[in-house]
């Protein structure tokens, strides 16, 4: 099977086992999936995340999902911005704030995988990949 956007594939597949209230999801493993993974834990919008081998001896992330409390959804959305057909990139100052930075945006930058708030402080532009919220 051809996939032509991982990154769109791992936030489908963790958007669909929210919305499914699963507790894990295994997603096919990549450096920058990794990166992806560390950011959503260090925010708070998955339990954990892990690195192991599946059935067929392939690489895989297992990401855990928090559970959904009466009025709280740890992950509400997670939207993809740029698409390898149409790459979005922008400038230090031109970084989005989330839901007034109630969520995150996920940007690949000259020194890694980073939130718009740490891009922010350091003073870079990159790919905007994602927002969260």
């Amino acid at each position: 099977m051809c996939m032509t956007d991982p990154i769109a594939d791992m936030l489908t597949r963790v958007r669909n086992a929210n919305r499914a209230s699963l507790e894990m999801t295994d997603i096919p493993y990549s450096r920058l999936k990794k990166g992806i993974a560390e950011i959503l834990k260090e925010e708070g919008f998955i339990k954990n995340f892990k690195i192991g081998d599946n059935k067929q001896g392939y690489k895989t992330i297992r990401v855990y999902l928090k559970k959904k409390r009466k009025n709280f959804k740890p992950i509400n959305d997670l939207q993809r911005v740029s698409r390898p057909g149409r790459r979005i990139y922008v400038k230090s100052k031109d970084i989005p704030s989330v839901l007034n930075d109630m969520g995150i945006a996920i940007l690949s930058t000259s020194k890694g995988i980073m939130t718009n708030q740490q891009a922010k402080q350091e003073n870079l532009g990159g790919e905007l990949l994602c927002k969260v919220w």
